[in-house]
């Protein structure tokens, strides 16, 4: 059978599979170590340790014992460079792990942000449709005035019909009166 090429290859099982577990080192870790070992090196404190450590080592080596020094100043204390550059170049890497975590988080917190904002900004205009909404019902919503105003207009109606009512049966007594006469000679 093709192996598939979408697919990561299966372990093989051999000796050290089988009797010991595999124990890969994680990333989370070792950036967390980097971090930390980066933050320290930005300190005061670390700039003490290493002018302290120097200037040790350039002491031991200028006026220490002649039998006891490692590294001397004819050759340019060649040691003392080896090892300054070594840490160099350990710190720079460490350094630089510790920015793109660093960066990693800060676009995480940015992607967060925005999302939070977005949410703020879909909730106002929510509550800004919302309060148009109110707006627009208040303004169809009958008053106290508007209704005292209607009711007055319909009591004045009303009194005008009685009133015309009244002078309909008046004016139909009349014709009543007028009908149900003798008529005069």
């Amino acid at each position: 059978m093709a192996e598939r090429i979408d697919q990561p290859k299966a372990a093989r099982r051999g000796f050290r599979t089988r009797l010991l577990p595999e124990r890969k080192p994680g990333n989370d870790r070792f950036g967390r170590l980097s971090e930390g070992i980066a933050r320290f090196m930005g300190t005061p404190k670390f700039l003490l340790y290493m002018t302290v450590f120097c200037a040790a080592w350039l002491i031991w080596n200028t006026w220490g014992p002649v039998g006891g020094r490692f590294d001397s100043k004819e050759f340019g204390f060649t040691l003392l460079t080896l090892m300054l550059s070594l840490q160099a170049s350990y710190s720079a890497p460490l350094i630089l792990l510790a920015q793109n975590r660093q960066d990693d988080r800060d676009r995480v917190s940015a992607e967060q942000d925005r999302q939070r904002a977005e949410r703020n900004l879909a909730d106002t205009e929510f509550l800004a449709r919302e309060m148009a909404a109110l707006r627009i019902a208040l303004g169809e919503v009958a008053t106290r005035d508007f209704v005292r105003s209607e009711l007055r207009n319909l009591l004045e109606e009303m009194a005008a019909d009685r009133e015309a009512e009244r002078e309909a049966e008046r004016e139909t007594g009349l014709v009543l009166e007028r009908d149900s006469a003798p008529p005069s000679a």
